[in-house]
């Protein structure tokens, strides 16, 4: 399978999102192309998690791993490192109370 560039994959993802009517939005652009993307899962408790993609040495797939699991405040502290380390990343923010993000359906792992 062609890997999908970044701009393409995150309207796709939001698209499958919105069908869920779970509210997601964009709260950093990274580069159209190239640009690696995070996952904010925001529960509306306080609490949060974000996600990253890695791949799994056994089977040389993609998926999505937890970068930083915790208070809001700690998670958007490990989010805005990663920015500082990589500008061309995307963010999204997930709001979800029962914690849907979907990551694990079919296809969001290309």
């Amino acid at each position: 399978m062609t890997r999908l560039t970044a701009e393409f994959w995150v309207h796709a993802y939001l698209a499958r999102l919105r069908l869920s009517d779970i509210p997601a939005f964009v709260t950093a652009h990274g580069d159209d192309t190239a640009g690696a993307v995070l996952v904010k899962l925001n529960t509306l408790d306080g609490r949060a998690r974000a996600f990253q993609r890695s791949f799994d040495l056994m089977s040389g797939e993609r998926r999505w791993v937890v970068l930083a699991d915790g208070t809001e405040q700690e998670v958007d502290a490990v989010i805005a490192r990663q920015r500082g380390f990589d500008p061309d990343l995307w963010v999204l923010e997930v709001e979800d109370r029962a914690g849907r993000h979907l990551l694990d359906e079919d296809g969001l792992a290309d």
